[in-house]
C-alpha cells in the first residue's frame, strides 16, 4: 500500500535512529501522529509544546543525535518558540515539526494561522514549508542535514492536508548524514602573530567557553607552558573546571573566585571558543586575543587585536611549537592564591552556624546536592539564582553532565530539560532539575507529564517566593525592588497532588538526610526547599557605580518605611558582598 507524506517523514527519522517525538497532539499534526502510532518512535505527551522543544535540546545536547519535537498550527507553533530558541542557541541537534492549517486557506486569515516561516526565522538555522509530498521528500533531508550539521535546530512546516498526501520517494532521503565536527586549522599569519604575542607578554590569562569541549587536553598543555591561569565561562565550566590545576573560577554576574583579578592584572588575555557577551566584565586595557571556528564572533564583544579563525584545539596543537616556554610562574602562583583566598570566604559563608539560619541558604542546599549526587549526574538548572547555586556549588566531573538556558537565558527551563535529559539517558544516568520556584510555577503542568511517563527525575525547589536575580537587578540599578515577591507555596504538597513523591524541608539540620532519601528513591521526585529570599549573588567585581546602586536602593527603601527588609537583606548578603578595588565604605 502507499504511504503518505506523514508515514516517509516518520520513517525517515526512524532510519536516523529517533527513539521518540516530544509533543502535543492537535488537528493538523494528526496525521503524524497516526504514522508515529505504527512505527517504532514513541510519541511522548507533554502539556506545553514550550516543554516539548526544552526537551528535545536536552536530549541532544545529551546525546549529540538528532532530537524531535512537534506542535500543532497556530497556538502549538507559538508555544514552541520559546524552547526552540533556547535549543538553538545551545546549538542543539533538533528537528521541530510545525504542523500548518490546510494548504488551501494560508492567507486567507483563516482560524489559527500564523506565518511560520517568520515565527520561526530567528530560532533555526534552517525552515521551510512544505508545499507538495515531492517538495517535501526534498526538504526533509535538507532539513535532518541543516541541524545534524551543526546549525542550529530546522524547522519543518507541514500544512495537515499536505501531511496525508501520497508520498513521493526522494534520492536524497537516501543520503547518508554527514554529523561529523569538522577541524579547522587556523592561518599562519594569525597563528604567527599569536605566537609573537604569547612570547612577548610576562602575564596570561586565559578564559574558555564552549569552544573547549574538545580541547581540555589542550588548554591545560598551553597553560602549562606559558604558566597561565586559566577562567571558564558558564558556558564552559563542564570542560574546564573540573581537576584543573590552574583553575581561577569564573566571570560575569555568576562569577566567582579569582578570575576578574586574572583578567585585570594580564598583559595578554586571550579567549577560548567563547562569546561570553558581559562586555562590562570584560578589561577594556589589556590586549586580548580570540579563538573562535565561527569568525563572525570575533571582535563583537571586545577589542581584539589578535584575531584567529580556527578549531580550539586544533589552533593550540599548531601554537605550541611556535611559543616558548615562560619560566615564572609567579603571576599563575598569585591567582590561585587569591583564588583559594575567595573561595575559602565563599564557603565559610554558608557553613557557619547553618543549623540556626532559617530560611536556609540555598548555597548550602547546593553544596550539599553537589556532594551527595553521582559523579555521572546530569544537572539542568532554572535561569536566574539557580544558575549562580550551579555555576559556583555544583562540582564538574568527567563524567557530568550540565545543562542550562545558557544563552537564551528564559526561565522554566530546567524541569523541561531535564525530562528530555532522563528519557536520553534511559534510567542509565541520575538526574536533577534544579528549579527556581518561579521557573516551576511557569511549566508547572510538566510535573503530570513527569508522573505520566514516570520519569525518574529528582526535582530540588529552591522555594524562595521571590524573584531574586530580578531583584539584584533592580538593587543594582538603584531601585528598591518591587513585584518580585509573591506568596508562598508548598510545592510539595502540588506535587503529591500529582502522584508524585514528595519531599519538604524547612530545617537545615533535615538538608543531608532528607536530600539523601530522595535522590535514592526509585521514581520521579519532588524536594521543597524553603530557602532564603534575601540570598542574592553579587559578582565577584562590583564597580563604584553598583555600590551606589546598592546604597540608592538602601536609602529609598529606608525613606518608604523599609528598615526591617534592609536590614533582613543586609544580614543574608553581607557574607557574599566583596569589596571593590579602592572602595573604603559607603
Amino acid at each position: 500500500m502507499a504511504r503518505n507524506y506523514a508515514e516517509q517523514l516518520v520513517a525517515a527519522l526512524e532510519a536516523q535512529g529517533v527513539r521518540r517525538i516530544f509533543g502535543l497532539v492537535g488537528d493538523s499534526l494528526n496525521p503524524v501522529v497516526d504514522a508515529v502510532k505504527r512505527s517504532s518512535i514513541e510519541w511522548f505527551h507533554v502539556r506545553n509544546e514550550e516543554a516539548a522543544a526544552f526537551a528535545a535540546g536536552a536530549e541532544s545536547q545529551v546525546t549529540g543525535n538528532l532530537a524531535v519535537c512537534a506542535g500543532s498550527c497556530g497556538p502549538g507553533n507559538t508555544h514552541l518558540v520559546q524552547g526552540l530558541y533556547d535549543s538553538h542557541r545551545n546549538g542543539a541537534k533538533v528537528l521541530a515539526i510545525a504542523s500548518h492549517i490546510p494548504s488551501q486557506f494560508i492567507g486567507s486569515h483563516y482560524f489559527q494561522e500564523t506565518h511560520p516561516e517568520s515565527l520561526f526565522a530567528e530560532c533555526s538555522g534552517y525552515c521551510e514549508m512544505v508545499n507538495s509530498a515531492a517538495q517535501g521528500a526534498t526538504i526533509l533531508h535538507h532539513a535532518i542535514q541543516s541541524t545534524m550539521a551543526g546549525n542550529g535546530v530546522s524547522v519543518l512546516v507541514v500544512p495537515g492536508d499536505i501531511a496525508s498526501d501520497e508520498a513521493v520517494e526522494s534520492p536524497q532521503l537516501n543520503s547518508a548524514i554527514a554529523s561529523e565536527r569538522p577541524v579547522m586549522h587556523p592561518a599562519q599569519s594569525e597563528l604567527d602573530a599569536l605566537a609573537d604575542a604569547i612570547n612577548g607578554s610576562r602575564k596570561v590569562t586565559i578564559f574558555g567557553g564552549a569552544g573547549c569541549r574538545d580541547a581540555r587536553d589542550e588548554v591545560f598543555a598551553l597553560a602549562e607552558k606559558i604558566k597561565a591561569p586559566v577562567g571558564h565561562a558558564y558556558g564552559g565550566k563542564e570542560f574546564l573546571h573540573y581537576d584543573n590545576p590552574y583553575d581561577v573560577g569564573m566571570s560575569g554576574l555568576l562569577g566567582y573566585g579569582a578570575c576578574s583579578e586574572a583578567f585585570d592584572e594580564a598583559d595578554l588575555l586571550i579567549l577560548l571558543g567563547t562569546d561570553f557577551p558581559y562586555t562590562e566584565f570584560l578589561p577594556r586595557d589589556t590586549a586580548t586575543a580570540q579563538v573562535d571556528i565561527k569568525g563572525g564572533n570575533i571582535g563583537r564583544r571586545t577589542t581584539v587585536s589578535y584575531p584567529v579563525t580556527g578549531d580550539v584545539a586544533a589552533t593550540i596543537t599548531d601554537l605550541l611549537p611556535l611559543i616558548e616556554e615562560k619560566a615564572d610562574a609567579s603571576f599563575l602562583e598569585s591567582m590561585l592564591k587569591v583564588q583559594e583566598k575567595n573561595l575559602r570566604h565563599v564557603i565559610d559563608a554558608y557553613t557557619k552556624n547553618i543549623e540556626r539560619h532559617t530560611p536556609i541558604h540555598p548555597e548550602y542546599v547546593s553544596y550539599v546536592l553537589d556532594d551527595l549526587a553521582d559523579d555521572d549526574a546530569v544537572f539542568t538548572a532554572d535561569t536566574g539564582m539557580c544558575n549562580v547555586w550551579h555555576a559556583r556549588y555544583i562540582t564538574p566531573t568527567a563524567d557530568r553532565t550540565l545543562l542550562a538556558s545558557f544563552r537564551h537565558g528564559t526561565m522554566a527551563n530546567a524541569l523541561p530539560q531535564a525530562i528530555g535529559a532522563a528519557e536520553a539517558v534511559e534510567g542509565r544516568r541520575q538526574v536533577i532539575a534544579m528549579c527556581g520556584d518561579g521557573g516551576l510555577g511557569m511549566l508547572m503542568g510538566e510535573l503530570l507529564t513527569m508522573k505520566l511517563h514516570e520519569v525518574p527525575v529528582k526535582a530540588v525547589v529552591y522555594n524562595n517566593s521571590t524573584l531574586g536575580m530580578v531583584k539584584l537587578e533592580m538593587l543594582v540599578a538603584g531601585m528598591p525592588d518591587f513585584g518580585t515577591d509573591h506568596a508562598k507555596v508548598n510545592y510539595a504538597d502540588i506535587a503529591e497532588a500529582c502522584g508524585i513523591k514528595a519531599f519538604r524541608i524547612e530545617d537545615p539540620k533535615d538538608v543531608e538526610s532528607t536530600l539523601k532519601e530522595a535522590l535514592a528513591y526509585d521514581g520521579p521526585a519532588v524536594i521543597d526547599v524553603v530557602t532564603d529570599p534575601n540570598a542574592l549573588s553579587i559578582p565577584p567585581e562590583i564597580s563604584l557605580e553598583q555600590v551606589a546602586g546598592f546604597a540608592r536602593a538602601a536609602t529609598r527603601t529606608v525613606l518608604e518605611g523599609g528598615v526591617g527588609k534592609m536590614f533582613t537583606m543586609a544580614k543574608s548578603n553581607l557574607r557574599n558582598v566583596p569589596r571593590p578595588s579602592g572602595f573604603k565604605g559607603l
